[in-house]
């Protein structure tokens, strides 16, 4: 396939992959589609699966991938309407009922999780929570940046001395959708957090240990999808074309391995799945993959690798 005829395929997709393919490659923003994502395909069954007391799976991290957190997590990369009133209801439940003594979202316990928090934060203000009450969130998560620049999760629980590609590539999401959707408490802070961690997961080239030169982690090269709270070079990619951000050189060993791991028919295959259950599977690995096509297409216009659509 040719770049017009892999547009084409990805516009047979779900309804959700069409509303993004229509904003972000052919730069049409189609709210009457992105209305339709609550109704029909993926979305429609991520819905269905909520449960009584505004909880999918036991509860707000039970199980992993069925839990009402990675339900959420997959409904906003969805990008289904931000003002679903089912969904912000299942969000006040979680600002009123979750929160760790430390203000982080975590229920019943001392400590949050760096991990958790930035993710709570991506979605809950991508859905317009009250900022009042994702103060505690912000003010935790600024309390763990580390003097490299990122986060780790491990910061608090084992005292961690460097930070962790996963913990800060969920940190810069849930900051810059904050950002993004005009929040204002330690706003200056929070874009002070943005730019380290971007400086960070740069110095390392992606992938790359600033130490060793070496691989850090060959499964950061294995293109997922849903990511989960995992780091891996594609959703990373992906966030810096979110964040508008510029060329920098040190993108290019990732974008190199980018391009190697396309399909001589256009597509991006999801190479891996993290394992447990799910309500369903949207794409299964080893196949050519609308998600990881779309993430990579729109990595490559952005940083204008691909010209067209």
């Amino acid at each position: 396939m040719n770049d017009q005829e892999t547009l084409q395929w990805l516009l047979k997709g779900d309804v959700s992959v069409k509303y993004q393919v229509n904003r972000d490659l052919l730069l049409k923003e189609q709210k009457d589609l992105q209305e339709k994502i609550a109704v029909e395909g993926w979305g429609a069954k991520f819905l269905s699966k909520r449960r009584g007391g505004e909880h999918w799976g036991r509860s707000f991290y039970q199980p992993k991938w069925t839990s009402t957190h990675y339900t959420l997590m997959d409904l906003r990369n969805l990008c289904i309407s931000p003002g679903n009133l089912p969904i912000k209801a299942s969000i006040d439940k979680i600002l009123r009922e979750c929160k760790a003594d430390d203000g982080g979202i975590y229920p019943n316990a001392k400590k949050s999780d760096a991990c958790i928090d930035g993710m709570f934060l991506n979605y809950a203000s991508y859905f317009k929570a009250s900022e009042e009450q994702l103060r505690s969130v912000i003010d935790n998560l600024l309390n763990g940046l580390m003097l490299d620049g990122g986060f780790n999760c491990r910061l608090y629980r084992s005292g961690a001395k460097h930070s962790s590609l996963h913990t800060t590539l969920s940190v810069l999401e849930g900051m810059t959708e904050y950002e993004r959707n005009e929040y204002t408490y330690r706003l200056p802070e929070v874009k002070k957090a943005i730019q380290s961690s971007k400086e960070f997961i740069l110095l390392h080239q992606f992938y790359i240990s600033d130490r060793t030169g070496k691989i850090i982690n060959k499964d950061f090269l294995k293109l997922s999808y849903p990511r989960r709270w995992r780091y891996d070079i594609l959703s990373a990619l992906d966030y810096f074309q979110y964040s508008n951000t510029k060329w920098d050189q040190r993108m290019q060993p990732a974008i190199d391995v980018l391009l190697k791991k396309r399909n001589a028919d256009g597509t991006w295959n999801v190479q891996a799945k993290h394992p447990g259950k799910t309500h369903f599977d949207m794409e299964k690995a080893g196949k050519p993959s609308r998600w990881n096509t779309l993430r990579a297409l729109r990595v490559l216009k952005h940083f204008g690798i691909v010209k067209g659509f």
